[in-house]
């Protein structure tokens, strides 16, 4: 197993820093834009970047549309729905915080899913991580209200992805996940499109926000599939999903030096135990 090579930095960087930033950016939108429009525009622009790819539009069989188009909901419409109502009633540090319980969520899913009893690996992984994310609650408990609310619904969101990360595997394994991703995400646009239609006009105009849906749908719902496909071909699954350890440290930094959040100290506490715990989840048992 070789180290990594700079090009593989680059790689993770790229990843980390474009799927971190994704919630500043959704923060931007909703100054403007109704949640239902930041989906809408995310998924199309996100849809429109990978059609651009000859290998995200390699042919699939027919018999596997049904699957990829229900994993389009699960894992693109009913998350991105989620997150920039979450956003209203809570910070953007916050959603990225409990974003990185994902592979936490994900062993969990894979052990309901596969009836299989988790090692003590994982159950530690496990513990640490609800641990972790009980800590990041603990300002939001002592606020209530919406803004509990919105941590609650970001919680539910990365659950899906969690399902979503397991339900892709095998689609994943047979045809690459460019493909499957391109699908996806043209299935989920059937879904939230009218959603977003029918709130533009409850939303107002600004080109701060609108070119905020650029990073967000051309790069974190696009660009950002291609550079993980491309990490993974070269370092496997494994080693590139370190990536997504480091989306909660940019989610932190950005909104607290551009948006002027303020972040609790026993809530960075719990995001290092979320993530700490993701890492020994999703390690293979020996």
């Amino acid at each position: 197993m070789h180290a990594y090579a700079p090009l593989d930095w680059g790689l993770l960087a790229a990843i980390a820093l474009i799927w971190g930033s994704s919630f500043l950016f959704m923060e931007i939108g909703l100054r403007s834009f109704e949640p239902g429009v930041i989906t809408l525009a995310r998924v199309a622009l996100g849809a429109a970047t990978l059609a651009l790819f000859p290998k995200a539009r390699a042919a699939v069989e027919r018999q596997d549309l049904p699957r990829i188009a229900g994993l389009g909901v699960i894992w693109i419409a009913i998350p991105l729905l989620i997150f920039p109502i979450a956003q209203q009633w809570t910070t953007s540090s916050v959603t990225g915080m409990i974003n990185g319980a994902m592979p936490v969520f994900t062993v969990i899913w894979a052990i309901y899913l596969m009836r299989k009893l988790p090692g003590w690996r994982q159950l530690l992984g496990i513990g640490l991580g609800f641990l972790g994310m009980m800590l990041i609650f603990v300002p939001e408990l002592d606020v209530g209200g919406d803004q509990l609310i919105g941590a609650l619904l970001v919680v539910v969101a990365v659950m899906f992805y969690g399902l979503a990360a397991n339900l892709s595997v095998p689609l994943s394994q047979k045809y690459g996940a460019l493909p499957v991703v391109f699908r996806s995400q043209l299935a989920a646009l059937v879904i939230v499109a009218p959603v977003g239609l029918v709130q533009i006009p409850a939303s107002s105009w600004s080109w701060e926000s609108a070119l905020a849906m650029i990073p967000v749908g051309v790069l974190g719902t696009g660009a950002a599939f291609v550079l993980m496909a491309t990490l993974t071909g070269r370092v496997g699954g494994p080693r590139a999903s370190v990536a997504t350890y480091f989306i909660p440290i940019v989610a932190i930094v950005l909104g607290v030096v551009v948006l002027g959040e303020s972040v609790e100290t026993i809530a960075l506490a719990g995001v290092l135990l979320v993530m700490a715990g993701a890492w020994i989840a999703s390690r293979r048992e020996s």
